[in-house]
C-alpha cells in the first residue's frame, strides 16, 4: 500500500505524539506532582524518570514497533513470539515503572519466552485475580495500527492478538481493536471517522465513544481500566476546540486536557497523543516535546519516527 506524504506524516505523528504524551504525563501520574495546567518534560513520576524519558507505555510500543518495522504480519505466531520476547527483554532490564497486571504476566512468562507461554501466563494471572482489563495493552497499540493500514480486518485480528499477550480479558483486546480502527481511518483520511466504533462481544463501542464525546473529560478519572482510559482520551480530544487560525495546535491543547484529568496521566497522555498525532501529523508535535524524548534501548524520538516510517513503507 503506497501512502501519500501526508499519510506518512500522520502515521509518524501517531507514534511520536504518543511517546510525547507519555513523557509529558509521567510527572503527574497518580498525583506524583501537582499539575500546573500545562504539561512539561520535567520527569519524575512513580518511576523517578528523567525529563523527556518515556515510561512503560512507549517502551512496550517500541517492542512492537521494532517487529512491525521488519514488515512482519503481527497476526503470525512468529511475529508474536518476537513481540513477546521484546517485552521480556524490556522487563529483564528492570524498568522503574511497570503496571501491576503486566508485571505479573511478564514475571510468570520468564526471561526467555514465546507468545504461547506469555498468553498462558496472562490466563493464569487473570484466573488468579479475576480481572485483566487494565489499560496496559491499549497504551501500546499505535504500532499495530501502522502495521496493518492496508487491511482493517487484519488489523482487528492483530490488535486483539497483541493485546492477549498480557491481557487475557477480551474487553482489553476489543478496546485495542476499536482504537486501532479509528487510528487507521484517521491516518488514511485525515479526519476522525464517525462510524468506526462498532458493537463487540463485551461492549457496544459506539456507545462507549458516544459517552466520551458527550461527557466532560473530568468525568473519566477511573482511567486505569481500559474503557475508562479510552474514554478519557477521546473526551479530551473531542471537548477541545481546534483554534481556527492554527488548527494543529489542537494536538497540544487536547494533550494538556487529557493529562489534566489526572490519575493514570502518562497512559491517558499516550493514548490521546497517538490519536492526535494520527490526525494532525508529526509536524504538529512541538520540537521542544520531541527533542528530549528518550527511553528503553537508548532510543529517541527521532528513532521512533524512523521505525514508524519503515513500518508503513514495508507494506
Amino acid at each position: 500500500m503506497e501512502l501519500t506524504p501526508e499519510q506518512v506524516d500522520r502515521a509518524v505523528g501517531a507514534v511520536v505524539a504518543s511517546a510525547a504524551g507519555d513523557a509529558l504525563g509521567v510527572p503527574y501520574e497518580f498525583g506524583s506532582a501537582a499539575y500546573p495546567g500545562w504539561p512539561a518534560m520535567v520527569g519524575g513520576g512513580l518511576g523517578g524518570l528523567a525529563p523527556g524519558e518515556w515510561s512503560d507505555d512507549t517502551a512496550q510500543a517500541l517492542a512492537i514497533l521494532e517487529v512491525a518495522a521488519t514488515g512482519a504480519d503481527l497476526r503470525s505466531e512468529e511475529a508474536l513470539d518476537l513481540v513477546a520476547q521484546g517485552f521480556a527483554d524490556w522487563y529483564a532490564d528492570g524498568p522503574p515503572d511497570v503496571g501491576i497486571q503486566t508485571s505479573r504476566v511478564l514475571g510468570l512468562a520468564g526471561r526467555r519466552t514465546t507468545a504461547a507461554r506469555m498468553r498462558d501466563a496472562a490466563l493464569a494471572v487473570h484466573e488468579q485475580t479475576g480481572r485483566s482489563a487494565g489499560n496496559g495493552s491499549l497504551m501500546r497499540t499505535v504500532p499495530v495500527a501502522l502495521a496493518h493500514l492496508d487491511d482493517e480486518a487484519a488489523l482487528v485480528e492483530a490488535a486483539t492478538r497483541v493485546s492477549e499477550l498480557t491481557h487475557h480479558d477480551p474487553m482489553a483486546g476489543e478496546a485495542c481493536a476499536q482504537w486501532c480502527v479509528v487510528l487507521r481511518r484517521t491516518i488514511l483520511d485525515g479526519v476522525w471517522p464517525d462510524d468506526a466504533p462498532r458493537r463487540g462481544e463485551t461492549r457496544d463501542w459506539t456507545q462507549v465513544f458516544h459517552e466520551a464525546a458527550t461527557h466532560a473529560p473530568s468525568t473519566f478519572t477511573e482511567n486505569a481500566w481500559v474503557v475508562g482510559a479510552l474514554q478519557a482520551a477521546w473526551s479530551a480530544i473531542t471537548h477541545t476546540d481546534a483554534p481556527e487560525h492554527e488548527p494543529t495546535r489542537h494536538l497540544q491543547l487536547a494533550l494538556a486536557a487529557a493529562i489534566e484529568i489526572g490519575h493514570d496521566t502518562d497512559t491517558v497522555g499516550a493514548i490521546a497523543g497517538g490519536m492526535l498525532g494520527a490526525r494532525w501529523g508529526a509536524d504538529a508535535v512541538p520540537v521542544g516535546w520531541v527533542s528530549p524524548l528518550h527511553g528503553w534501548r537508548d532510543q529517541t524520538g527521532a528513532g521512533l519516527a524512523s521505525l514508524a516510517r519503515r513500518t508503513v513503507s514495508s507494506r
